[in-house]
């Protein structure tokens, strides 16, 4: 248990919602933590299908056809990094809110601190999981695990293995008002085609499945259990109680999403119609 448990937390095993939905409600969690005094973890899917692109990702790497081909929705996170497939079977996504006073200033510290649940999940689990303990180097930059290994958040297994290890998490921060959010995706299973079948170009799905590795290839545990066991740990870690979203937060979040996440000018361009009216 951190220290942080000192503090008011609670834990939302949350519904599969669009993209927009997701990455808005994080927003609104910055919100809470600041104005109610109540900070977030969460675990939580896709549906439908979404491929989220990193802050500063060009649009152009989008297989746009694909995607529309195969009812995959796009949005773009406030995090950098490549982008990223979600589903609702093989992905496991989650998320940490909390006021920066109360984290470390330093990035690598607060990465450290908000990765610590998430390595004891996966070793709950019963996989040998850690920091990548070395560099490597991009495969593919538009996508965020065929990109450069950092073992500054990168999560692999087998961590014996060295460089021979799979990318297994990927996690990213941002600040916003105060507030710093981390949100991290797990792969529960492989999704080479779609994984590599957003992006522009001619990969090949070997080039994802060489690099990556899942739950599912290393223990084989039902993806309930993977699920539930990432949300007890999470809750743990902070002491968290049991909560869910206020109606008036779901309400914010999905005009939120409406205005920004959903938007092809935030989507494509990283411009956003402000609520007065003002471009940022």
């Amino acid at each position: 248990m951190t220290d942080l448990a000192d503090e008011r937390w609670r834990l939302i095993r949350d519904d599969p919602r669009e993209g927009e939905t997701q990455m808005a409600l994080e927003e609104i969690a910055a919100e809470t933590a600041l104005e109610d005094d109540v900070r977030t973890v969460r675990v939580y899917s896709w549906e439908p299908s979404t491929l989220s692109l990193g802050y500063r990702q060009d649009a152009e790497t989008v297989d746009w056809k694909y995607c529309e081909h195969e009812e995959i929705g796009v949005t773009r996170r406030q995090t950098g990094g490549g982008g990223i497939y979600h589903d609702r079977h093989a992905d496991i996504s989650y998320s940490i809110v909390a006021p920066a006073s109360e984290v470390p200033g330093d990035l690598m510290e607060c990465y450290a601190l908000f990765c610590e649940p998430i390595l004891s999940a996966l070793e709950r689990m019963g996989i040998e999981a850690d920091f990548a303990n070395a560099e490597q180097p991009s495969i593919y930059q538009p996508s965020c695990y065929l990109r450069d290994i950092n073992p500054a958040h990168d999560i692999v297994a087998p961590a014996s293995a060295g460089t021979d290890a799979g990318k297994l998490s990927g996690n990213a921060q941002y600040r916003r008002r105060d507030v710093v959010i981390q949100h991290g995706s797990l792969n529960y299973d492989r999704a080479p085609e779609r994984h590599v079948g957003v992006f522009e170009g001619d990969l090949e799905p070997t080039t994802f499945s060489d690099r990556v590795t899942s739950v599912r290839d290393e223990v084989g545990i039902d993806r309930n259990e993977a699920v539930e066991t990432l949300a007890d740990t999470l809750g743990e870690w902070c002491d968290a109680s049991e909560g869910s979203w206020r109606d008036g937060e779901l309400e914010a979040a999905r005009e939120l999403a409406g205005r920004k996440y959903g938007e092809d000018a935030w989507v494509r361009d990283r411009t956003v119609l402000e609520a007065d009216g003002e471009n940022s």
